[in-house]
């Protein structure tokens, strides 16, 4: 299972702080996709996370079933 974290903006429109989704291996773009469908995302803007590391959206990054995505509400400095 891939574990999914909203945080920000993304967990109060998806009402939850975390799921998990049982693909065993998937692309990054496809699970964006399949998620924006399920919670219809909009102009939502979010950055994401693998495993603690920043990617791109448009990665071709291929996910593992032990891999935890994070959805990040935009940094602000300070």
């Amino acid at each position: 299972m891939i574990e999914i974290k909203y945080f920000g903006a993304v967990a109060e429109k998806t009402k939850c702080e975390f799921e998990k989704i049982p693909f065993s291996e998937v692309s990054l773009q496809k699970l964006l996709q399949n998620l924006d469908e399920k919670y219809q995302f909009e102009s939502l803007s979010f950055s994401v996370a693998v495993n603690q590391k920043i990617v791109p959206k448009a990665t071709s990054y291929t996910l593992q079933k032990s891999d935890i995505v994070a959805l990040l509400p935009p940094f602000a400095g300070g």
